[in-house]
């Protein structure tokens, strides 16, 4: 899967004042990504704020991001929850509609099981399609951490299992995937700030939120590193490492689509229960994006 090695893009879903879907928005950001140098394109997942859209706005969101790209890059879209059979169907389901490049599956969140249910779970979802799957662990959002021997175990069970969208900021789990992974698994960096330090060590990426707003400065950073040029890497990604700060002030997606809306991509507006960023986080935005001449 070497189109999915380098940076890909965890997309906002962009919303209207009333809570519909802004498809303009969203069409005008995937150009902007396009544009950008990005590697490939991630639909509905938590920047994506996927957990609150009814299956109506996930079907509109996917054709226009895919209309949008006219295929020029590999779409994976994001199917995940905390149901294992309403997972398994809508991937059987998407498989067959959308025939995307791969799919990203995020470990069950709120139950917290343990590390044989979370196997089970994604022997499931293994079985319920021939398409290629990311397995993501992000134990803040779920509540549960995937470990390192359930990932590997994963990995060499099930030929689809591809990678892993690592995000639990566990350097020492990070590199023993990397030491245990088979041929071709890819690990991806889900977090902005280390993914350098993390393709040091043996990733292949990141699934990136800042790249939303910074895509061809971001990109030149995982590109750089990818290429073992650190030191100019180093240089690039300190110049942004206070801006990708700041886009998590207030939580995901909230501070990136203050940014987006600042840079005239789409309305800052998300959907209950987040609630918007505040004004002094917009102002500090503001500056910092004129500083950096954005």
């Amino acid at each position: 899967m070497k189109a999915l090695i380098g940076t890909g893009v965890a997309m906002v879903t962009p919303f209207n004042l009333d809570d519909t879907v802004d498809t303009e928005s969203l069409t005008r950001l995937t150009h902007f990504l396009i544009n950008g140098r990005v590697d490939y394109l991630v639909v509905l997942g938590s920047t994506g704020e996927a957990a609150t859209q009814s299956e109506e706005d996930m079907d509109l969101v996917i054709r226009t991001v895919m209309a949008a790209n006219e295929g020029k890059l590999p779409i994976v879209l994001g199917v995940g929850g905390n149901d294992t059979m309403v997972v398994c169907k809508r991937m059987q389901e998407w498989t067959e509609k959308y025939d995307p490049a791969a799919f990203l599956s995020v470990s069950p969140m709120y139950n917290k099981p343990s590390q044989d249910g979370i196997f089970h779970h994604f022997t499931m979802v293994s079985r319920s399609t021939t398409k290629p799957i990311i397995l993501y662990n992000v134990p803040g959002r779920t509540g549960s951490n995937m470990e390192a021997t359930t990932t590997l175990a994963l990995a060499r069970r099930f030929s689809n299992i591809i990678g892993i969208k690592e995000a639990s900021g566990n350097i020492e789990q990070c590199m023993a995937i990397v030491a245990g992974a088979p041929e071709g698994f890819i690990a991806i960096s889900g977090d902005d700030a280390i993914a350098l330090p993390l393709i040091a060590c043996g990733f292949q990426g990141v699934i990136s939120v800042v790249a939303n707003v910074v895509p061809r400065p971001f990109t030149d950073v995982i590109r750089l590193s990818l290429a073992g040029n650190f030191p100019e890497a180093r240089a690039v990604l300190y110049k942004l490492l206070p801006f990708i700060q700041i886009c998590f002030a207030e939580g995901n997606p909230v501070s990136v689509k203050i940014a987006m809306n600042l840079l005239g991509l789409c309305q800052k507006y998300v959907r209950l229960p987040l609630m918007p960023g505040s004004d002094a986080l917009e102002r500090r935005m503001q500056k910092m994006l004129a500083e950096m001449g954005s």
